[in-house]
């Protein structure tokens, strides 16, 4: 939802003229990534050792899992760990067996999911201009520096051998740890200082994309900002949701460190890049999002992307079938003799498209305009239903060609700031 949402709102921003750059930002760091390489490290040393020892944990479900004696605890189990160290193995032989540096095997990993991270997001239409890895912030020292900076200014203390920042000074109701006492940032440090990065690049307006998790510590992220001597009114915040898959009516449970989830991809096979693209963008952003996988594969009318791609295909059907009847539609046809109430309704319709938007731009909330799509296709059937186009009089059929054809365009327009297909045949 998360790069759905960003890639839309960025091609909403481009209709209304501003040069956008997306830029992924990527956790390579802390905490989740050691763990994601000691369980890499322990499946390679089991597959080229086979002395390695074995024990039992509890995986997905209470089912028991067998994994290598060494594998930590809270590990990934997915079977892609597995596959990411045979790789390795397949590649380096036994040479890691004695290997220390878990860095190692922690690299590994990165680069083989941020590859596959990267194909699907071209898969659902998504190019990044640039991507920020969270690693550079701490081998550039920029979080420790943060740290000393705001120590000079009286803004950081220490405390219970945790590192604290004063953000009551900023109109918090308590302070917040940076540091932990273990020595480990917090998620806030590097989001300060990658904030402090992108705000010295000079950009007119900056936009983040967050889940609902982030509730909480994106103020203290705006506040760290200030505090280094950056205005913050330019960084607009968009919070989300999270989505749950409802199949028959149930929620499908998911839990990535046991390895129970359904990948993008997954879900893309299932039900197509279109309607998964859809499905995220049709509410607004602060709304849980229920994704229905049994409506989101009916060819129907309830589908809402079904709906609006058939009202595109048929005005292609409309517009073919004149022609091979020989009908020769006048650019120039007089527009004042469109009088039926749904004509009119349907101009009206179409006339709100720059005006939407320009306001869902404004408010980065992409449902706006596929709400604004559906209402167009809606106004359009009741248009067909109640006004004939061949076998009225030239000038009438002409104008109502024009309407139609004005009114495949803004479909075809704002299924593609969707970054959605618009067909011609279904």
């Amino acid at each position: 939802r998360n790069a759905v949402l960003g890639d839309t709102i960025a091609k909403l921003l481009e209709t209304q003229g501003f040069d956008v750059t997306r830029e992924y930002y990527f956790n390579d760091a802390g905490r989740q990534m050691r763990i994601l390489g000691e369980s890499v490290q322990a499946h390679y040393r089991a597959l080229v050792d086979p002395a390695h020892g074995r024990k039992t944990i509890e995986a997905a479900g209470g089912q028991q899992l067998e994994v290598p004696e060494s594998f930590p605890e809270d590990g990934y189990q997915g079977d892609y760990i597995l596959e990411i160290a045979e790789a390795l193995r397949e590649r380096e032989g036994d040479r890691l067996l004695d290997e220390g540096d878990v860095d190692v095997f922690k690299e590994a990993a990165k680069e083989r999911i941020f590859e596959e991270i990267g194909a699907t997001l071209r898969r659902m239409g998504i190019e990044m201009d640039s991507f920020f890895n969270e690693r550079s912030v701490y081998e550039s020292n920029a979080v420790w520096d943060i740290v000393e900076r705001l120590r000079a200014k009286d803004l950081a203390y220490d405390q219970d051998g945790a590192v604290w920042f004063k953000t009551t000074a900023f109109g918090k109701e308590q302070d917040t740890v940076l540091v932990k006492s273990s020595g480990e940032p917090t998620y806030r440090l590097p989001d300060i200082a990658y904030h402090i990065d992108k705000v010295s690049r000079g950009f007119d307006r900056i936009v983040d994309v967050f889940g609902a998790d982030h509730i909480a510590t994106f103020p203290d992220v705006l506040s760290g900002v200030q505090a280094m001597g950056h205005g913050t009114d330019h960084i607009e915040v968009v919070i989300y949701q999270f989505v749950t898959l409802v199949r028959g009516g149930e929620p499908v449970k998911m839990s990535t460190r046991k390895a129970t989830y359904v990948t993008l991809d997954d879900l893309m096979d299932e039900v197509g890049e279109d309607v998964t693209r859809f499905f995220f963008l049709m509410r607004s952003p602060n709304t849980h999002l229920e994704f229905d996988l049994d409506l989101a594969k009916e060819a129907s009318e309830k589908n809402p992307v079904f709906y609006l791609q058939y009202a595109h295909a048929r005005i292609a059907s409309i517009l073919r079938k004149a022609e091979e009847v020989g009908f020769s539609m006048s650019e120039d046809a007089p527009m004042e003799l469109l009088t039926h109430d749904a004509e009119e309704s349907l101009i009206k319709e179409l006339m709100r498209y720059p005006a939407v938007l320009s306001r869902t731009a404004e408010a980065f909330e992409p449902h706006r305009l596929a709400v604004y799509l559906r209402e167009v296709a809606v106004a359009f059937t009741q248009f067909y239903g109640n006004c004939r186009i061949i076998g009225e009089s030239p000038d009438l059929a002409s104008a109502r060609m024009l309407l139609a054809r004005a009114t495949q365009s803004i479909l075809a327009s704002g299924l593609g700031v969707l970054g959605i297909s618009a067909p011609d045949r279904m």
